[in-house]
């Protein structure tokens, strides 16, 4: 009998604590309401307080019906933060392949992951359109404050709803929904501009283009990187130029597309994208591929004393068909002439030997004439040795730890063909060890 009542105890707390957010809702709706009417009268209608007293109700009402959680609060902390308020319900779904815990109240969806809020969604708003209407209110606000007196107030409170659009975008882009991401994106852009706040977010306007990318809407995607590249901001490692170029190249402008490429190539020669673009586009085509040295031999005129650029070099002549091994390694080299502490021409050499090495094996496993097997086994342990000797050298001038689990890895691996010669098992023991311990 007591296990029903406290079944029955459970099920009041509930009823009472979404009765508490309807109310928190309703009475959040009453004020915008109040606020709203006040605009319609002549006198305070002039008056920017009473603007802000309307986008700042708005704010409010926007808020209320999340309740008192916020994204990285602990499951924990939420009886608290909720005073007592407890979900209606509780499930576990799996949205882009991520496992979430969502937490059903009366006006909105708390989703938890390895026990903290990452969403929150709101389910059943108090009034429509809360933000824009909000932005709204603050711009009519601010036409009218000429003195400037609520400057500061004003420019505040479209950070705010700056910052609510952003956390909307993030949200959609969560649960996949590229098209509402991109939208909610460009809000948080165009909200940045809004006087006095005017900041202009170039982060929400590659979030936009990139959204809407994923999505499949290239040509709104085309409209927010070329904006980017208006206000000079590329992404990571050149990346707009890249998406501009893929755009271009679905569209059938080649001509376009390699442009993008080459001028983000001049800027970003270290970008991947960019780089794998331009291989694609000078390999596949009737074009010559010495464009691609011009273009590197360019940006080495710029930086002169920069060893990445012949380590690019070098991973552009293996990418080559047939690969230019005897050019690469020449360029790997010249990465220590210019830098005796870059490690990376090393390690590009190793990796090649390493890998060409393995192909050799796979090679001989398959050769069924004894001498022809006998001269694969030779030149598979003559690789497989220089490309111990690169990864040495990339393990002995380079400080970055975890470059060197890795190198350390590849040694260890390698030792362990000749573990016969007490030289190579001494150093097979000294990696193993290093590789075990992380450091």
């Amino acid at each position: 009998m007591k296990r029903i009542v406290f079944a029955l105890a459970i099920l009041a707390s509930i009823q009472v604590a979404n009765a508490q957010t309807v109310k928190s809702a309703e009475s959040a709706a009453k004020k915008v309401e109040s606020a709203k009417a006040a605009t319609q009268n002549e006198k305070k209608a002039v008056n920017p307080a009473t603007w802000i007293k309307l986008g700042q109700s708005y704010i409010d009402a926007y808020n209320v019906v999340q309740g008192n959680g916020y994204p990285g609060a602990q499951e924990a902390e939420l009886a608290i933060l909720l005073e007592g308020v407890k979900p209606a319900s509780t499930e576990e779904v799996t949205i882009q392949n991520t496992a979430y815990t969502v937490q059903h109240y009366e006006t909105c969806d708390y989703y938890l992951s390895n026990g903290r809020i990452v969403m929150m969604v709101t389910t059943k708003p108090a009034v429509e359109d809360p933000l824009g209407n909000s932005l709204e209110a603050f711009k009519k606000a601010a036409d009218l404050d000429k003195a400037g007196k609520k400057t500061k107030d004003i420019s505040a409170a479209i950070g705010i709803i700056h910052d609510k659009y952003s956390g909307e975008a993030v949200n959609a882009y969560q649960f996949g929904n590229y098209e509402e991401s991109s939208k909610y994106f460009e809000a948080a852009y165009e909200t940045s501009m809004v006087e006095p706040y005017a900041q202009i977010d170039t982060n929400s306007i590659y979030n936009a283009g990139l959204t809407a990318f994923i999505g499949g809407n290239y040509d709104r995607a085309k409209v927010f990187f070329e904006k980017c590249v208006e206000t000079k901001y590329y992404g990571e490692e050149g990346d707009v130029y890249a998406r501009l170029a893929a755009i271009a190249e679905k569209n059938g402008d080649k001509e376009l597309s390699v442009k993008y490429l080459e001028d983000g190539f001049v800027n970003y020669p270290k970008s991947q994208s960019i780089l794998i673009g331009l291989i694609n586009y000078y390999t596949t085509s009737e074009g010559s591929t010495d464009r691609l040295f011009e273009l590197l031999d360019v940006a080495k005129a710029n930086e002169p004393n920069n060893a990445s650029l012949w380590y690019v070099e070098g991973n552009i002549r293996l990418k080559m068909d047939p690969p230019q091994v005897e050019k690469a390694f020449e360029a790997y080299d010249h990465c220590a002439e210019i830098d005796p502490g870059y490690e990376y021409g090393h390690i590009g050499k190793g990796i090649y030997l390493y890998n060409y090495a393995v192909e050799i094996q796979e090679k001989a496993s398959n050769e069924m004439d004894d001498n022809k097997y006998a001269a694969l086994v030779e030149e598979y342990d003559k690789t497989l040795k220089a490309s111990i000797v690169a990864f040495e050298k990339s393990y002995e001038v380079t400080k970055d730890n975890e470059i060197k689990l890795t190198v350390a890895e590849y040694i260890k691996n390698a030792c362990f063909r000749f573990r016969s010669d007490p030289e190579y098992q001494a150093k097979y023991e000294k990696y193993e060890a290093i590789v075990a311990s992380g450091k």
